[in-house]
């Protein structure tokens, strides 16, 4: 039985649930003006959509007493990070088109005018002034819903590439803000804003140890790339870089065969060090003269806040090539090396990269300067004046 016509309730989502078998639910209006500027934030899925959705969340209700409400799906992280940051979340079930199978994405085109409706169904409940579409799975027929009804709309686009979602929208909708230059072709009145970074980033010096430490950071999961070759080369790299220290950041899942590698490789282990997970990324990047990362468009922009140079991984099999498009944007600005996953398995090649880096201090300055011309420090602040301009167009 389909269940895309239903809007549910985030509040019974179980925790790690990925079910979607809920009660059906309205949205209280809280007696709230309609007077009121109201924000319905659509979409999600991954950290890169909703962390910077969250934090343009907290500026329109600090500086515009907004009344915000998210939408997403059950199988999203939003559904786990906005009820943790105080916000109403409803969920509706939304089928996938990328990278599924032929009959899925049949079926999910099928049912997506079911989703509209239900998405429909949540604007005409909640009244917004504006709907925000972040990009993920539930922002296309959340946008679509809202072009339907003539409704304000405006596309986020974190990535160089835009995803499918605001491809199909992104002519259609009244405003746009992107983070890459490149992005705004596909988006009808789009502005460079950046993506939203917590402040701490901004206000970070250059390392002032003697000897250069180097931080590689595969996501909050961890990259079973980087936990697979980096110990290959951990002790020839210790001995090309007098005084290298060396933070790994490994995931949870991955971290005792990771430590474990290292250590049979021998090289001193006084120099390097894996963790799991990395609570305060700020002060780990104060650490930093070389960070070695994932692509995704929220550590770029962490890069570029930060003023870190990079060595640039991307993930493959990422959907649209977008990290590689992210990483072409640091290196098209000089302040990234760019490396494909295979170029990893090309014996000497990750070590030759880090060890010209790493023995160039004037080339890191030069990059390190370049990344900070990538920075928006004011990203929230201008989306969330966007999005009220837009409410009172």
């Amino acid at each position: 039985m389909s269940v895309y016509a239903h809007i549910y309730d985030a509040s019974s989502l179980p925790e790690h649930s990925t079910s979607v078998d809920f009660k059906l639910t309205h949205y209280p209006l809280k007696g709230t003006s309609l007077s009121q500027l109201r924000v319905l934030i659509a979409g999600g899925g991954t950290g890169g959509h909703i962390i910077p959705a969250l934090a343009v969340a907290r500026e329109l209700v600090a500086h515009h007493a907004a009344e915000v409400l998210f939408i997403g799906t059950a199988r999203g992280m939003e559904s786990r990070l906005v009820p943790e940051a105080g916000f109403n979340l409803r969920l509706v079930d939304v089928g996938q088109l990328k990278n599924v199978s032929l009959i899925t994405r049949l079926r999910t085109l099928m049912d997506l005018p079911r989703a509209i409706f239900a998405c429909r169904r949540l604007i005409r409940e909640f009244k917004p002034s504006v709907v925000f579409g972040v990009g993920g799975y539930a922002s296309g027929p959340a946008m679509a819903a809202a072009l339907q009804l003539k409704i304000p709309a405006m596309a986020f686009e974190p990535n160089a590439m835009p995803g499918l979602a605001n491809r199909l929208v992104g002519k259609r909708v009244q405003a746009a803000a992107v983070n890459f230059r490149s992005a705004a072709q596909w988006f009808n009145n789009a502005e460079v804003t950046g993506i939203p970074v917590r402040p701490e980033f901004f206000t970070l010096q250059p390392p002032t140890a003697a000897a250069p430490h180097l931080l590689i950071f595969g996501g909050s999961q961890g990259a079973r790339i980087f936990n697979t070759h980096l110990p290959q080369i951990i002790k020839a790299l210790l001995d090309a870089v007098p005084g290298l220290t060396v933070l790994h950041q490994s995931g949870a899942r991955h971290f005792e065969p990771t430590q474990a590698a290292y250590a049979a490789t021998g090289a001193d282990p006084s120099r390097w060090q894996v963790q799991p997970f990395i609570d305060n990324m700020p002060a780990r990047f104060a650490q930093a003269n070389l960070v070695m990362a994932r692509s995704g468009a929220s550590t770029v922009a962490e890069l570029a806040a930060a003023g870190k140079p990079a060595l640039l991984v991307p993930f493959a099999a990422a959907a649209d090539d977008h990290q590689r498009r992210n990483a072409e944007e640091m290196v098209k600005a000089r302040a990234a090396l760019l490396l494909d996953e295979s170029d990893l398995d090309v014996q000497g090649k990750l070590l030759a990269a880090l060890v010209s880096l790493l023995q160039s201090p004037e080339r890191l300055v030069k990059m390190a300067a370049a990344a900070r011309t990538q920075a928006h420090p004011d990203a929230a602040e201008r989306i969330a004046n966007r999005l009220q301009a837009l409410a009172q167009s």
